[in-house]
């Protein structure tokens, strides 16, 4: 997977590279400093993935994804310190939204994703199964209006200030919803609570790790890892059928 870089903050630039050296069949084929120049590098350059920043001078971010045609676009995983922005960028389509300072994890999760996301545009067309009727589902704002997301869609849910993060294996979706209120609409058997931030689909976990102290975390199956809140580990062990010991 070719991988264009997009960042004001030579800081950040340098990190994200040092990131990308560990991530298996991603290529850094470039980097752009500012919005122009990042139009003239996915042209040129025909990158699979943009990792792009959002606020930056002369051209936002968000302009730089609102002016690529859909066709030929590029997955974009946006990267920034700011929150506020994240409904905007996830009306555009992206794969992703990463906070800065930008942990490994989650970018492995956002190249995996954006690698599914390729790789099922590139397909033939399959015939999916709806989730159970059921299931919770929230209608999340998008584009056009409104996008129904089911809970059994779900790998996990995080935690963003007023928001929280919707993770489903192609793309993340954001929603205004606290963590209180997910608690008393979600089935703990679907979506079970693994910290104060976090929820997880634990059929989705691939491995337990045991960090000391009693201290967990999950490694989903693309990669992110989850850590347990101390007062959820006896819980999520059970559910796991794993002893606490």
């Amino acid at each position: 997977m070719r991988v264009l870089l997009v960042d004001d903050e030579p800081a950040a630039l340098e990190r994200l590279q040092a990131l990308f050296e560990q991530i298996a069949g991603a290529e850094v084929a470039g980097v752009a400093r500012n919005g122009r120049e990042a139009l003239e590098r996915i042209e040129a350059l025909r990158p699979d993935l943009v990792m792009l920043d959002i606020q930056m001078p002369e051209l936002s971010g968000l302009s730089v994804a609102g002016a690529l045609s859909a066709e030929a676009r590029p997955e974009i995983v946006f990267v920034t310190a700011f929150e506020m922005y994240a409904a905007d960028a996830f009306d555009v389509e992206a794969a992703d939204y990463l906070l800065k300072p930008v942990r490994f994890d989650r970018l492995r999760q956002a190249v995996e994703r954006a690698r599914r996301r390729r790789a099922i545009r590139e397909a033939a067309p399959v015939d999916v199964a709806p989730p159970p009727p059921e299931a919770v589902s929230f209608w999340v704002s998008g584009r056009n209006g409104h996008v129904r997301v089911s809970a059994a869609e779900l790998d996990w849910i995080e935690a963003a200030r007023d928001y929280v993060l919707l993770h489903t294996p192609t793309r993340s979706h954001i929603h205004r919803l606290t963590m209180t209120a997910l608690e008393e609409m979600l089935d703990a058997e679907m979506l079970t609570r693994v910290h104060r931030s976090a929820f997880v689909n634990l059929a989705r976990v691939q491995e337990v790790q045991r960090l000391g102290k009693g201290l967990i975390s999950l490694v989903l199956r693309d990669g992110v890892n989850v850590a347990v809140g101390p007062t959820y580990v006896k819980a999520v062990l059970a559910r796991l059928g794993l002893n606490a010991g």
